[in-house]
C-alpha cells in the first residue's frame, strides 16, 4: 500500500537537522527542537507500526515512479519496530545529553549531526534496494564520524582513525558487491534481486558467482555489525562521552545486523547449509564467546560495556543462523531488547563515570549510599541483559535457545552453538555485576562532597529506557504478535515481494 506516511520517520530528523545548523550558538532551542523532532518521530514510528499490524506492509513509490525503475521506501513490521525502537532510545539519549555532554560540544554542532545519524539509521531499515541501503549507510557514518571525534581529546583522535579507516575499506567492498550483483541480476531492488536470484537457483545458471557476492556483502555486514570481524569496536566505542556511546552501541552495530538478516532472509536465503548452518552458525558462536571474554577481561566500564555489545551481536545472529520461524523471532525479540538495555546500561555507566571521576571499576565502591536509584536501575539492567525472567531480555533468548535446540536434532552443531550462547549469557552477567559489585555495592570511598559530578538531569531518560525494557518483559502477550508478524515477512520472502509490487 502507498502511503507518504513512511517517509516521515526519515524527514523529521533531517529538516530538525538542517534547522539546528542555523541555531549553532543557540543551545536552548537546539534542545527544544531535538526533543520535539524525537517525541514527534516516536508518535509516527508507534503510528506506522500499528497502519502495518492492520494493513500490512506500507511502501512509498518515491517521485511516483514505481519500481524497479525508482527508489521505493518499504515497511514492513520488522523495519517499523526497529525504526520505534530507534526513536525511543534517540529522544531518551539526546535528553541525557543535556546534562552530560558540555556546551563545547554541543555548539560543535552536536545536535544536527544526531538528527542526521538518526535519518542514516531509519533510512537504512526502511529503504527497499541495495544501493540507497549504502546511501543511509553513508550518510550514517559521516555523522558517526563527526560524533566520534567531536571534543577532540587524543584518544578520540586514534579511536576515530581506527573507526574511519575500518569503515572506508568496509564502504568500498560494498560498493564493490552491489556493482557485482547488479552486473550479473540488473537491479538493485532487493524484492527483484530476490526474484531474479530465485531464478538462477531454479535454472543452476550463475550460482557460484551469486555466493561469492553473498559472502562478500556478509564480510561488509559484518564488519559494520561487530560479528567477529569486531576488533575495532571496543576502542572505537570507548573513546567518546558515553552518551554518543550509547548511541553507537545501542543503534550503529544494530544496522548491520538488520542488513544481515534482510539480505540472508530476502536474497541470499539458498544455500542454508553453508551461509547459514556453517558460515553464520560459527561465526555468531565464536562472537559471542570471544566478546565475553573480552568482558571478563577488562576492569574499564567503557570496556566491559562495549565488550558486551560484541558478544550480543553473536546471539542475535544465532537465530539468523538457525533460520527457523521461532529462532528468528526470538532473535527480534532480542535486538529490540538490547537496543534499549545497552543504551541504559550506557546511560547509567556514564552518570556512574561522572561521578566517580574514573572509568576503572577496581577504584570505585560504594555509590550506592547516596545514589540508591541509578545503582538500583543498573542492577535491574544488569540482570535483564542476562535474560534472567521476568526481564526483557528472557523472551527473546527463550526463543532462539529453543529454535537451536529445534534444529539440533537434524543439525547437531545447533547443540554446541547453544551451548555456547548459554554460557555466555552466565559470563555476560558476571562482567556487568562486576561493575555493579565494584562500583555501587561495598566500600564507600568518596563522600558525598568528594564526588566529580551529579546526576541531575541524567535519571528521567534513563527510568523511561527502564521502563519500556519492563514492558518488554512484563508485557510479552502484547510485543510477541508484532515480533511474530515481523518474523512471518523474513521467513516467506512472497509476502514482502507482493507488498512492494514489482512488475517484470
Amino acid at each position: 500500500m502507498n502511503n507518504n506516511i513512511v517517509l516521515l520517520p526519515l524527514l523529521i530528523p533531517f529538516v530538525t537537522g538542517v534547522i539546528l545548523i542555523f541555531f549553532k550558538n543557540q543551545i536552548r532551542w537546539q534542545k527544544i527542537l531535538s526533543i520535539l523532532s524525537f517525541l514527534g518521530m516516536t508518535g509516527v514510528s508507534l503510528y506506522l507500526t500499528n497502519l502495518i499490524a492492520n494493513e500490512g506492509i506500507q511502501t512509498l513509490y518515491l517521485g511516483g515512479w514505481e519500481p524497479p525503475y525508482g527508489i521505493v521506501l518499504v515497511a514492513d513490521m520488522f523495519a517499523a519496530l526497529l525504526v520505534l525502537t530507534t526513536s525511543i532510545v534517540a529522544l531518551c539519549c539526546s535528553w541525557f545529553a543535556f546534562s552530560s555532554i558540555g556546551k563545547e560540544r554541543e555548539k560543535f554542532y552536536f545536535y544536527p549531526m544526531f538528527q542526521f545519524l538518526i535519518v542514516g539509521v531509519s533510512g537504512s531499515f526502511l529503504t527497499g534496494d541495495l544501493f540507497n541501503l549504502f546511501v543511509f549507510f553513508e550518510v550514517m557514518l559521516i555523522s558517526s564520524y563527526v560524533m566520534i571525534g567531536i571534543g577532540g581529546t587524543k584518544r578520540q583522535l586514534r579511536e576515530s582513525l581506527k573507526y574511519v579507516l575500518i569503515n572506508i575499506v568496509s564502504s568500498a567492498l560494498f560498493v564493490a558487491s552491489v556493482a557485482y550483483l547488479y552486473a550479473i541480476t540488473g537491479t538493485l531492488n532487493m524484492a527483484q534481486l530476490s526474484q531474479r536470484i530465485a531464478e538462477a537457483y531454479a535454472l543452476g545458471e550463475g550460482t557460484a558467482i551469486i555466493t561469492v557476492v553473498s559472502i562478500l556483502l556478509m564480510i561488509v555486514f559484518s564488519l559494520k555489525a561487530g560479528l567477529f570481524l569486531y576488533y575495532w569496536l571496543p576502542g572505537s566505542y570507548s573513546a567518546p562521552p558515553m552518551v554518543i556511546a550509547a548511541v553507537f552501541g545501542a543503534l550503529l552495530t544494530k544496522v548491520g545486523i538488520y542488513a544481515l538478516f534482510r539480505t540472508f532472509t530476502l536474497i541470499f536465503y539458498h544455500q542454508q547449509e553453508v551461509t547459514h548452518y556453517q558460515i553464520l552458525g560459527w561465526l555468531a558462536a565464536l562472537t559471542s564467546l570471544l566478546g565475553v571474554i573480552g568482558a571478563v577481561a577488562h576492569s574499564d566500564v567503557r570496556k566491559i560495556l562495549s565488550y558486551n555489545i560484541v558478544a550480543a551481536v553473536g546471539f542475535i545472529v544465532l537465530g539468523l543462523a538457525v533460520f527457523s520461524h521461532v529462532a528468528i523471532s526470538g532473535a527480534i525479540y532480542y535486538l529490540i531488547h538490547d537496543m534499549i538495555i545497552k543504551a541504559l546500561l550506557f546511560l547509567l555507566g556514564g552518570a556512574l563515570i561522572g561521578i566517580a571521576g574514573t572509568s576503572h571499576v577496581k577504584k570505585m565502591g560504594g555509590l550506592i549510599k547516596h545514589h540508591p536509584y541509578p545503582g538500583w536501575m543498573f542492577f535491574i539492567g544488569a540482570v535483564a541483559l542476562a535474560g534472567i525472567p521476568p526481564l526483557s531480555g528472557f523472551l527473546g533468548k527463550l526463543l532462539v535457545i529453543q529454535g537451536s535446540i529445534e534444529q539440533g536434532a537434524t543439525h547437531g552443531l545447533f547443540y554446541l552453538f547453544a551451548g555456547i550462547s548459554l554460557f555466555s549469557s552466565l559470563l555476560i552477567l558476571y562482567s556487568v555485576m562486576k561493575i555493579f559489585m565494584h562500583g555501587f555495592w561495598g566500600e564507600t570511598k568518596l563522600t558525598k562532597e568528594e564526588e566529580y559530578g551529579t546526576t541531575k538531569g541524567l535519571l528521567a531518560p534513563c527510568s523511561i529506557l527502564l521502563l519500556v525494557s519492563f514492558f518488554l518483559g512484563l508485557g510479552g502477550e502484547y510485543v510477541l504478535p508484532y515480533v511474530f508478524e515481523a518474523a512471518d515477512t523474513l521467513m516467506n520472502p512472497s509476502i514482502y515481494i507482493d507488498a512492494v509490487g514489482i512488475k517484470e
